[in-house]
């Protein structure tokens, strides 16, 4: 089952399906989560939300990365 990203909650592992530009991106968003280790195959787990639900902490490669919804509109996951 595919989801947008933003529908993730804390404790939500999943993996990486496509990063699609569309009317919400552009293909320079798209391009920079890619540079950020965010590519189709890569596995990652949601660590935190912030109290207002934005941005999100999520955990991939060793490290830990916050992405704001609106820069994640592009990114399509499968969950684990």
């Amino acid at each position: 089952m595919t989801i947008q990203f933003s529908q993730l909650k804390v404790g939500d592992s999943a993996i990486i399906d496509e990063c699609r530009v569309n009317s919400d991106t552009s293909s320079s968003q798209v391009q920079r989560l890619m540079m950020l280790g965010l590519t189709p195959g890569t596995r990652f787990s949601v660590v935190r939300v912030a109290p207002l639900g934005d941005p999100i902490e999520i955990k991939l490669r060793g490290f830990s990365l916050s992405l704001r919804r609106e820069e994640a509109l592009g990114l399509w996951v499968k969950l684990l």
